[in-house]
């Protein structure tokens, strides 16, 4: 395989399509953020990087709190609406008729098209260059009930997740492993088959 040298540029691919709400009340919005990722596992905590110049970087700023909804492939229009109208001028929850969900921990609201949401507190934010960073310790995690199994264990793998990749939306395909497989044992591997058939 052979390689060519480009100059440095932001192709980490994928990368999670997000829909981030902020603000509260007739003031709350909605913005796409595909710059976002998880930084610490405990405590839980995350970023979303933002231009100053979006209306969300102020209401975020200015209230210190926001939720990172996780939208599924059915409202992949909506995702990418929010991404480029301003909550200056539009009102997004009501144009792409998305629900306003109160959430557990924070005062902004929450997506109840998205069957996961990441409520989140600010505690430092660091200019970048085009983008502000917002790191944010996880509050609460709200789940809806139909990615959860009589047993309590979360199935986004049902959920028609979408990822970000160079300008393009994707719904996320099919499961081609999970976590430690490449060194899981065979009995192991052979029992989660003969649960999974159960099912």
């Amino acid at each position: 395989m052979a390689k060519q040298k480009w100059k440095g540029g932001t192709l980490l691919s994928p990368v999670p399509a997000v829909l981030v709400s902020c603000g509260s009340g007739d003031n709350a919005n909605l913005i796409t953020v595909g710059w976002t990722g998880i930084v610490c596992t405990h405590p839980p905590r995350l970023y979303i990087s933002i231009r100053p110049e979006r209306h969300s970087h102020k209401l975020i700023k200015e209230s210190g709190e926001f939720c990172v909804n996780l939208p599924t492939a059915g409202i992949v229009k909506a995702l990418d609406y929010c991404g480029v109208r301003s909550g200056k001028e539009h009102d997004k929850f009501a144009e792409m008729k998305l629900t306003k969900e109160a959430s557990f921990e924070v005062g902004c609201p929450s997506v109840a098209e998205c069957p996961l949401t990441l409520e989140c507190k600010v505690f430092q934010r660091i200019e970048l260059g085009t983008h502000d960073m917002f790191l944010a310790d996880i509050v609460a995690v709200g789940a809806d009930e139909s990615v959860i199994d009589k047993n309590g264990r979360l199935m986004l793998e049902k959920a028609s997740l979408i990822a970000y990749a160079h300008g393009d939306y994707f719904e996320l395909g099919k499961k081609i492993g999970d976590f430690g497989f490449s060194v899981r044992k065979k009995k192991t591997i052979a029992r989660k088959k003969t649960i999974a058939k159960r099912k």
